[in-house]
């Protein structure tokens, strides 16, 4: 084995997942999967569809925005296996955290991309509910992928959040940033509940 071969190879194992890290990730995915199912079942149409005011969204969706992002996730699983490799000198411990504990923080406020602003694709919550168990268990799947430390993608979330100090996701992160962005809008859900407006029934 060459020198080359043989750095390649030690750069490859340092870029594997723990099993740590796949617990955390599944763990994660469960904790915001009971959040915003429980934050959405059962809703009546009226609260359903129910709006504190014209520029902010209904609860329905907010939950078909969420689920848009879990499509793109998903969706660009293949095209994200194809990216080149993160910076050798990343520490995807730091990113990993910034995501899981940043991302879901409303404090700041930012525009969606008019591409993932809701058109009335729900018409009640249980139809949200299936595609959302969908979503995830399609993401439960991904985390198994041997290959998710191996390359990352420009990600415009991260960017903001850090002031672009850190520019790039890899797989795990994608992950990751797709349940804490649905932890961030189930706190959004909770907040159109708490409006005084918000119908009883």
């Amino acid at each position: 084995m060459n020198s080359n071969t043989s750095t390649a190879a030690v750069l490859a194992a340092d870029q594997q997942l723990s099993e740590s890290e796949r617990e955390q990730a599944h763990v994660y995915l469960q904790q915001t999967r009971n959040g915003i199912t429980g934050a959405i079942q059962g809703l009546s149409t009226a609260q359903w569809k129910f709006k504190p005011a014209a520029d902010r969204w209904s609860i329905a969706e907010i939950t078909e925005h969420v689920n848009f992002i879990f499509d793109l996730v998903l969706g660009a699983r293949a095209q994200l296996s194809q990216a080149p490799p993160p910076p050798a000198d990343r520490d995807h411990a730091l990113v990993d955290s910034i995501v899981i504990n940043q991302f879901p923080n409303r404090l700041k406020k930012f525009p969606a991309p008019e591409r993932s602003h809701p058109d009335g694709r729900f018409a009640s919550p249980a139809a949200a509910i299936d595609l959302l168990t969908k979503s995830y268990t399609g993401l439960g799947e991904y985390v198994e992928a041997p290959d998710l430390r191996l390359h990352a993608a420009e990600a415009a979330p991260l960017k903001a959040v850090t002031n672009g100090v850190h520019q790039v996701m890899d797989g795990y992160q994608w992950i990751l940033a797709a349940a804490a962005h649905c932890e961030r809008h189930t706190k959004q859900i909770l907040e159109v509940r708490a409006d005084p407006n918000f119908p009883a029934a």
